[in-house]
């Protein structure tokens, strides 16, 4: 009978090591995706309320009515969704920050809503940059 425990106390404490460094792994997998995705949804967001008597849509600042449920761009580059509780508006992009400011200039692309830095000098050489806000 003895036997038998050491037996099953050996099997137990090996297979419970296994899952316990499996349990770590899956954590630190998913800190790994978090710290990642973190930084790539840090986008600005603003709200519009419905206005009073509204039961078709909404309607934009430009005053263009949209259905509820529907999803649009701006011309500024902000991603809108219309609901009953009225506008939810996010920027679509990010505004570089950690760039060498002396060097280099910033340009938006309102055709791709994106941000490109480059040498003020000469536009060809892009800039690296370091930070992304938005």
């Amino acid at each position: 009978m003895a036997v038998f425990i050491i037996k099953t106390s050996k099997y137990l404490l090996k297979y419970s090591y296994e899952f316990c460094f499996l349990v770590q792994k899956t954590t630190l997998a998913c800190l790994l995706v978090l710290a990642v995705s973190m930084p790539l949804s840090n986008a600005y967001c603003f709200d519009q309320t419905l206005e009073p008597g509204m039961s078709d849509g909404c309607r934009d600042s430009k005053g263009e009515l949209h259905e509820f449920g529907s999803d649009w761009r701006t011309d500024e580059c902000h991603d809108c969704s219309c609901s009953r509780s009225g506008i939810n508006c996010c920027s679509s992009f990010a505004t570089p920050s950690g760039y060498d400011e002396k060097k280099c200039v910033s340009i938006f692309d309102k055709e791709n809503c994106t941000y490109k830095v480059v040498e003020k000098d000469d536009h060809s050489k892009e800039c690296p940059v370091h930070i992304w806000v938005g």
